[in-house]
């Protein structure tokens, strides 16, 4: 391949190899034949910091042992692009089949839910109001909290305030922005404190291994392994099964492919399930 120019907002094709293979290690995200959105994502930031060219300020990411760096290098890389009812299929089945067979089956009344990948939190937040819609006032007698984690600190600072334009709200019925949202100024609307206060934001990467105390009754990872390859996507639906307790579903987006070795049941397009007696 011929080596592109390494000034300015350019990469070469030594410091793009490099760059696939730390991300892919470290986040299971795979740059390859990205090198245009690499460099159009990445430009701005290098030009503003002062860097003179990739190379230099690829030398600082691999360098910082803090993990800030890096940490802001998968920011600025992955699109958290999101609102809420997207793919309103994964809600109406939530609703009518998930909730109804769950209130069944969990006898202790914790529901576990993992929202993996929650990006600026409408994903989370769409779920709790399903299931304060659903519950009612039975809702006292169960823990229906969500876990919810993503690899970007500035998704999940924004997720954490809970802060949406109107337009983001616009698929949501009117009943539920008036319920579960305040105004603000600007024209914006906050979650009430009363629904966030029932999900819980972490930091997760999904290339590490799953050690939450509790296995889930339903896994949500949409739109987030269009980012990996084969391998990576097998490697992590098997880790999700493990976290899943028999019975327990597992949502993924409409436009992702599962892999070929997929342990999970496919009840119907972008729904799974692990088997009661998988």
């Amino acid at each position: 391949m011929v080596n592109i120019n390494t000034t300015g907002s350019n990469i070469n094709e030594d410091d793009f190899q490099r760059l696939i293979t730390f991300v892919k290690a470290g986040y299971g995200i795979d740059l390859a034949g990205k090198q245009f959105i690499v460099q159009s994502r990445l430009a701005n930031y290098l030009s503003d910091c002062g860097f003179a060219d990739f190379s230099e300020y690829l030398e600082v990411v691999f360098s910082d042992t803090s993990g800030r760096e890096a940490a802001n290098l998968i920011n600025r890389l992955t699109t958290n692009h999101t609102y809420f009812m997207r793919e309103s299929e994964h809600f109406d089945h939530f609703e009518k089949v998930f909730l109804p067979q769950m209130e069944k089956m969990v006898r202790d009344h914790d529901l576990c839910i993992w929202s993996a990948g929650c990006s600026f939190g409408n994903e989370p937040y769409n779920l709790a109001m399903c299931l304060d819609d659903y519950f009612g006032f039975r809702q006292h007698s169960w823990d229906l909290k969500i876990l919810a984690t993503d690899i970007s600190f500035n998704a999940l600072r924004s997720a954490q305030r809970g802060i949406y334009s109107e337009q983001a709200l616009s698929d949501l019925p009117e009943e539920w922005r008036q319920k579960y949202f305040d105004p603000t100024q600007h024209g914006l609307y906050r979650i009430k404190d009363s629904l966030r206060s029932n999900v819980i934001f972490k930091y997760h990467n999904l290339m590490d291994e799953i050690s939450f105390k509790k296995k889930f009754d339903l896994i949500v990872c949409r739109n987030v392994m269009i980012y990996f390859d084969d391998k990576t996507k097998s490697d992590l639906c098997k880790r999700f099964y493990n976290a899943t307790e028999d019975g327990g579903y597992f949502y993924i987006g409409h436009a992702e492919s599962a892999p070929a070795d997929m342990p999970y049941v496919r009840e119907q397009p972008a729904v799974y399930r692990k088997e009661v007696n998988g």
